[in-house]
């Protein structure tokens, strides 16, 4: 019994003794690395950090081009749109207008001896030799006619655009100076038969006309968007 007693006790203090020098074993550090390798290793990782932010700065680069483009490609269309918004805004008579041209002044002799005053078809006639004239732009006592525009007499008074004006009439047309005035001057034309009925009148060429906008809103009574699909 005593026998076996001591085999406990013999196994148990080996035992012991191992797992003391096992612990031992685990509290021993690791070598370090030698400063050649540790300097080697810092270099591998500043080498793959380097490569990285070379990268980025390349793919910044890129995308700033590509951002770069698209702002070039917005602005160019927000020209050409606003170009093209202009012209059409030139072509519809909106925008004040400046250039060489001719001003036409009509009005009844004062004190003379006739019957005839001036009416709405006299200013459409003059309106209209002028347009034959390749007149580009047509403005009657600051009104400037447009495609919807009415010379229209209204008893004593003739309305353009719906606005009453009275003589004298100033009629203003930019266009070559020299045409507009051939064309109002010819005999036995606008100029000869409106001076035998007894309205003066005075045509001056002018170097520089500035004709306003059109101060109206077209009015559209049959027109409508077209719905695609519909």
């Amino acid at each position: 019994m005593q026998t076996k007693y001591l085999s406990i006790a013999a196994v148990t203090l080996i035992l012991g003794l191992l797992i003391g020098l096992q612990v031992r074993l685990l509290e021993v550090p690791q070598p370090s690395l030698s400063p050649d390798a540790r300097i080697s290793a810092l270099s591998a990782e500043l080498n793959e950090l380097t490569k990285e932010n070379k990268g980025l700065r390349e793919e910044i680069v890129d995308l700033e081009e590509k951002v770069s483009i698209a702002q070039q490609g917005v602005e160019q269309a927000e020209a050409a749109l606003r170009a093209e918004i202009e012209k059409h805004m030139v072509v519809a008579g909106l925008t004040k207008l400046i250039g060489p041209g001719v001003e036409v002044t009509l009005e009844n002799v004062p004190g003379g001896d006739y019957i005839f005053a001036i009416r709405d078809e006299d200013l459409l006639r003059v309106v209209n030799e002028l347009r034959a004239a390749e007149a580009e732009a047509i403005a009657i006592n600051d009104q400037r006619l447009v495609a919807s525009s009415e010379i229209r007499q209204a008893g004593p008074f003739i309305n353009v655009n719906l606005e009453r004006i009275s003589p004298p009439y100033r009629i203003q047309a930019i266009g070559n100076p020299d045409k507009l005035r051939r064309e109002l001057e010819r005999p036995g034309g606008l100029v000869d038969t409106s001076r035998y009925l007894g309205v003066e009148v005075r045509i001056e060429v002018k170097e520089e006309l500035v004709l306003p906008g059109y101060k109206g809103r077209p009015r559209l009574e049959f027109v409508r968007p077209l719905k695609e699909g519909v």
